[in-house]
């Protein structure tokens, strides 16, 4: 299959200083962003396989070092019919309303708790739900003025969805906009003494019913929207590497002996 250029259109808007690199406070939103990076290292054949996707118009390499406002794989459901596809979108969610594309930096990520009622999510909520298919995801560890890298995984590595939200946009060039945003909740065991949130990872029992665009009970939905078992993960050290975006190689996942590198600057 030969790949197709992606197009970002809203790759010239630049993103304020204020929203670049931190963590952000957003009243439309309530978001404080936490899955700030992560790793799908299989190659789209293999992640078409797992979640039973139709053939996707759109190619990839295996990327080690996933960032905010780059465009990643998501997999959706047909409106009408019990069939997914996978696109790929931008990352930082746009609300259809949004009158500047530069607030989806502030919004990779959405509280599970009260993403029913926060203008930018309540609407995706109900009808426009994705799974972002993953193998690892990183959280920063503080020790002192440095921070440690961790990869967290599922089993040794196995591939797993983030529930996920996606809305579209149009830019002032009346360019279409697709993107999306990771959902998070309280973080488990093994993660609780790095951060106290963590991405919500949904079991694939619930796949379908995350999917399906015409099931619109948001209690429901809520119950799948928990910290994953800890017992079923593992977490180890990874080099400073990942803390660079223009990084990505295998090496970003690669165990280290913690706290081996030099000191760096924080990343969030």
């Amino acid at each position: 299959m030969a790949c197709r250029k992606l197009a970002n259109p809203i790759a010239r808007i630049p993103v304020p200083d204020r929203l670049r690199g931190t963590a952000t406070d957003c009243p439309i939103c309530d978001n404080p962003s936490m899955c700030g990076r992560y790793r799908l290292s299989r190659r789209k054949q293999l992640v078409e396989e797992y979640f039973g996707t139709d053939l996707g118009e759109y190619d990839w390499n295996p990327r080690y070092n996933i960032a905010p406002t780059q465009h990643i794989p998501v997999i959706r459901q047909h409106p009408t019919a019990p069939t997914r596809k996978l696109s790929m979108l931008r990352w930082g969610l746009i609300p259809s309303w949004a009158r500047d594309a530069s607030v989806g930096a502030g919004m990779i990520n959405a509280r599970s708790e009260t993403v029913a009622v926060k203008p930018a999510f309540r609407e995706a909520l109900m009808s426009r739900r994705c799974l972002i298919p993953a193998d690892g995801f990183y959280e920063w560890q503080r020790n002192g003025q440095t921070k440690q890298p961790y990869c967290l995984e599922v089993g040794d590595g196995e591939l797993f969805a983030f529930a996920g939200l996606w809305d579209r946009s149009t830019n002032p060039q009346r360019e279409l906009i697709e993107s999306c945003s990771i959902l998070t909740t309280t973080s488990n065991t093994l993660l609780a003494d790095i951060h106290d949130r963590m991405p919500v990872i949904l079991n694939p029992d619930n796949y379908d019913l995350w999917l399906d665009p015409a099931f619109e009970n948001t209690a429901s939905l809520s119950e799948l929207l928990k910290p994953f078992d800890a017992g079923l993960m593992r977490r180890y050290p990874v080099s400073t590497r990942v803390n660079q975006s223009q990084i990505d190689d295998a090496d970003c996942a690669k165990p280290v002996e913690p706290n081996a590198s030099a000191a760096q600057a924080y990343l969030f």
